[in-house]
């Protein structure tokens, strides 16, 4: 394996990528601060879900790998020959010691606990002994591991409603947006009696549908007008901006006294969220970690829900 290492203008950087990935064979490309770690550096930070304010640093490192040197070093020539290249410098062309990628990939991802006695585990890790709920879940295309914290938030309140006697919350459970499944199969393992999960995104059904075979559970997995009918609860990990469109769908969603989390939410996001959803319920922040809020709140009783 070989790595051309390139130092570019910001302007240079998106075309750069395209033409190493697209035209001229490159395996990978990463982009990284030049001026990382000294008094030149400009971080860049961007909305969770939104683009970054800029494409690319002032000058900006990529690393292309290479199967082969002339491949690196063809790539090289051929990107120094172009009029829109002016700024571009090659650094380097370096072979990488062969590694167990596989290995070093597994090994950053270790087994999370969401409560003592329920983990999310890969399949490459024993349970811990503490263990008795295990959710085995490999990292993938759609999002969920249980690693961040509006996940792990998610999780923690649907093992606190089997723990804490709140069985018939999952008496009928919608996971809205389910990407790897994740929620889902955590609900079912908890005891719900029947869990639909549904998504805009075909990949992520096709994630859910393995991930529930592998923790041996069955889920009605389907794009979003596959959920039907009233549910004890409906979680949603999403974003802000969706959830707020989504209210009226989400809370239509509802049984009489049934739950509704919301993940995927910034602390600072809280009373926006409220308002949204003030015309059908009330919600409350339940958890909070890490700059993120996991806000849940109960649907009237025996009130229709036609908002106000």
């Amino acid at each position: 394996m070989f790595e051309l290492v390139l130092q570019a203008p910001q302007a240079l950087v998106e075309p750069l990528g395209d033409a190493l990935g697209d035209e001229l064979d490159a395996l990978s490309v990463s982009v990284e601060d030049s001026d990382a770690d000294t008094g030149d550096e400009h971080p860049l930070f961007g909305e969770p879900g939104m683009p970054a304010p800029a494409a690319a640093w002032e000058r900006s490192t990529l690393r292309a790998l290479f199967a082969e040197r002339a491949q690196a070093e063809a790539a090289a020539t051929r990107l120094l020959a172009q009029d829109w290249t002016q700024g571009l410098q090659v650094s380097a062309i370096e072979e990488l010691p062969e590694q167990d990628w596989v290995r070093i990939t597994q090994s950053q991802f270790e087994p999370i606990a969401i409560t003592p006695s329920f983990w999310v585990v890969p399949s490459w890790h024993e349970p811990p002994a503490q263990a008795r709920r295990v959710l085995r879940l490999d990292p993938g295309t759609a999002f969920g591991t249980g690693a961040h914290p509006t996940t792990r938030m998610c999780l923690r309140w649907i093992a606190q409603q089997a723990e804490q006697g709140h069985g018939e919350r999952l008496a009928r459970v919608l996971d809205y947006g389910c990407g790897s499944g994740i929620l889902a199969i955590a609900a079912a393992l908890h005891g719900a009696g029947a869990v639909d999960a549904v998504d805009i995104d075909p990949a992520a059904l096709t994630a859910t549908d393995a991930n529930a075979a592998a923790n041996g559970v069955t889920l009605n997995t389907g794009l979003p007008q596959a959920a039907s009918g009233r549910y004890a609860t409906v979680l949603a990990n999403i974003l802000a901006s969706p959830l707020k469109l989504l209210a009226p769908l989400l809370c239509a969603h509802l049984a009489p006294g049934g739950a509704l989390a919301l993940a995927g939410i910034l602390a600072r996001q809280t009373a926006e969220l409220q308002d949204a959803y003030a015309p059908w319920l009330r919600l409350a922040v339940a958890d909070e970690q890490e700059g993120w809020v996991l806000l849940v709140g109960s649907a009237p009783a025996a009130v229709p829900l036609t908002g106000r």
